[in-house]
């Protein structure tokens, strides 16, 4: 068990700091004096106008898990319908910083207690909108955040971390949290350290070390133990440096076996900072970063050019660009359901588009147009029979002669599938028609532990180590090299070490990892 300044957690976000503690207490309420009905309605009406500036700002900086998180916000707040409660209360009475915040802890307990998972995991974004108007109705702004620092409360807002300036690093250490919350999402993605669920903190603490690594924080280190963490630093650092000499060598195995290496991108910043040189093109791109929550649906052209910029940014490198995969917790206000009972089991991927062939013929048409400024391979998602690929191939068709018709350039790319359901992966025959294969590992985990990936009381049955998950990665990776069926594996699954000799061995010669890993994943690859 943990000493008296250690406390256990779970890991949200993996790597090492330590530095001085910065309180995410909450703000101190600040009493105001109530008007009249009218002024008090004018009030929040202010408040909430000055909260969607705040959220916009950060928009304006912001892509990928972080736009759609902010983009939900922005619709929340731009809704009539959730300031109405509060309205109502104000004319029978009362302050409007009560009224607000009782009709958003209200709506607040609706998304908690939701079927809905998707739902469940908003309302982290609803207490977000709550405490930021009611800072400012009571003239109250929030306190600036520290670089360089540990983060230490019950929880953090999204919008706080995304104002946190964490340039020169910094780590969350949080009494409750999930693994699976918006903010620790956004903390991945920034290589922020990253522990939930620590229970009972030390009521006071100046300084704490984060092993996101071992889930471990200590609070107020002896010498003996920061000298400890100050070598398992500099062996990090030597880690990563061994990881950069390889960077931009070809991958292989330790007997020379080639094996390629390819990037999963979710939107066209993260490019800014990646050298193609580095991999050998990109295995998964994922095309809903260009379908925002709350905003219209992008045209022909705004896709065309996007994916334009893609291909050309890769050269003769492949790029695998995967349509349109919305759906379970991933909705799109106007575009899919409004209520399921299980979304995840519901109208999501190629079963939505094929559903809506009018959005999907746009995406097929600039997917077409791009086609002739790279080597551009289109991937269905979510496929289950045979038929979802046939009725694709033929609106592509469609569109390519549409296009041919309007004297636009295109091509025909070759269309694959993601095996990521239990039906595709048991029997892969049945699906020789497509032109290649790409085993999405996150939901094939998912689907066959009947563990939802969001859901943090099952995390541990959701483990692609699973021997029925290997078993269905390597019945696949078997018939597609007997077919001649070019394979990879696009999920979290290729860009973990400790999975990557399991991989090989099931026959997996291409995989698609997370550009922050691709180093790391090359130096290990090498040891199998």
């Amino acid at each position: 068990m943990p000493a008296g300044n250690e406390r256990r957690g779970t890991v949200a976000s993996g790597g090492l700091f330590g530095g001085p503690v910065v309180r995410l207490d909450a703000d101190a309420e600040i009493r105001r004096l109530a008007g009249s009905p009218e002024q008090e309605n004018a009030a929040l009406a202010e408040a909430v106008a000055v909260a969607l500036g705040d959220i916009a700002a950060l928009m304006d900086r912001a892509d990928g898990d972080a736009a759609d998180i902010l983009g939900f916000q922005l619709a929340l707040l731009e809704d009539d319908e959730l300031v109405a409660p509060a309205n109502a209360a104000i004319a029978a009475g009362m302050a409007a910083d009560l009224a607000w915040k009782n009709a958003m802890d209200a709506e607040i307990a609706g998304y908690e207690v939701a079927d809905d998972e998707y739902f469940r995991a908003r309302a982290a974004d609803l207490r977000d909108v709550r405490d930021r108007v009611a800072r400012h109705l009571a003239g109250g702004t929030q306190a600036p955040m520290h670089s360089g620092a540990v983060l230490l409360g019950d929880d953090i807002a999204p919008t706080r971390f995304l104002e946190t300036d964490w340039s020169k690093g910094g780590a969350v250490l949080l009494a409750r949290g999930s693994t699976t919350a918006h903010v620790a999402m956004l903390a991945r993605g920034r290589g922020v350290p990253m522990l939930v669920g620590l229970g009972e903190i030390p009521a006071e603490a100046d300084e704490a070390i984060v092993d996101a690594e071992k889930g471990l924080a200590i609070f107020d280190p002896p010498a003996a133990t920061k000298s400890t963490y100050a070598a398992r630093t500099a062996e990090l650092v030597k880690q990563r440096e061994a990881e950069a000499e390889v960077l931009f060598t070809p991958a292989k195995l330790g007997d020379g076996t080639p094996v390629e290496v390819l990037i999963n991108v979710a939107s066209l910043d993260e490019l800014d900072a990646i050298n193609p040189a580095s991999c050998d093109g990109i295995g998964l791109m994922r095309s809903e970063f260009l379908f925002s929550d709350g905003k219209p649906l992008p045209g022909e052209e705004h896709q065309y050019k996007t994916y334009r910029r893609l291909l050309e940014w890769a050269g003769d490198r492949p790029v695998t660009i995967r349509t349109l995969d919305v759906g379970g917790d991933k909705p799109i206000a106007g575009l899919t359901p409004g209520e399921e009972k299980n979304p995840f089991l519901g109208l999501r991927g190629v079963r939505l588009t094929l559903a809506r062939p009018e959005v999907f013929r746009t995406q097929l048409r600039a997917l077409a147009r791009a086609a002739v400024h790279g080597n551009l391979k289109i991937m269905i998602p979510m496929v289950t029979v045979p038929d979802e690929i046939t009725r694709t191939s033929t609106l592509l068709d469609e569109c390519v002669r549409e296009l041919e018709a309007e004297s636009m350039d295109c091509s025909k790319p070759p269309l694959g599938i993601m095996v990521e359901v239990p039906a595709v992966a048991t029997c892969p025959e049945l699906f020789a028609a497509a032109n290649f294969f790409s085993i999405g590992s996150n939901d094939l985990t998912q689907y066959v532990t009947a563990a939802s990936r969001d859901e943090p009381a099952v995390a541990a049955l959701n483990d692609p180590a699973n021997p029925a998950v290997l078993q269905l990665i390597e019945t696949t990776a078997r018939f597609a090299r007997d077919a001649g069926i070019d394979l990879s594996l696009c999920g979290d699954m290729a860009s973990e070490p400790a999975h990557l000799r399991a991989l090989i061995e099931a026959g997996l010669r291409c995989l698609s990892v997370a550009p922050a890993r691709v180093g790391r994943v090359k130096l290990a690859l090498r040891e199998v």
